[in-house]
């Protein structure tokens, strides 16, 4: 079962996909900011990091630049409402990660999961 890390911090919407992920049967550990993300990373095991951009205390483009120095094969999604700031920030993410644009219909979300996962 892959295990997912999932750094949001809108509550109601971490929580929210944290389930959807449980139900199509990954294994997800949630954090409401990339600072908190960071120990659980050092311990490893993950194989997705599946973050906000845009978050108070460190970004996640800040966190999977990190998590990716600390597992390189570590796969890397990120969900965000602020085009701009996603394009803008693009250049500085790590080249293997995908870009999902809220809204989003949570379907979509787990295909993308899943097609990481199954090639």
């Amino acid at each position: 079962m892959a295990k997912i890390l999932l750094a949001e911090d809108d509550d109601t919407l971490r929580v929210f996909l944290g389930r959807s992920l449980e139900k199509a049967g990954y294994k997800v550990i949630s954090v409401a900011q990339g600072t908190d993300a960071l120990p659980l990373l050092a311990g490893g095991g993950f194989d997705l990091l599946l973050t906000d951009i845009v978050m108070p205390g460190m970004d996640g483009i800040e966190l999977a630049r990190r998590a990716t120095k600390m597992q390189p094969d570590l796969q890397v999604m990120f969900i965000t409402g602020f085009a701009a700031v996603a394009m803008d920030k693009a250049r500085d993410r790590p080249a293997n990660s995908k870009v999902l644009q809220k809204p989003f219909h949570l379907r979509e979300l787990v295909n993308e999961v899943d097609r990481l996962f199954m090639g």
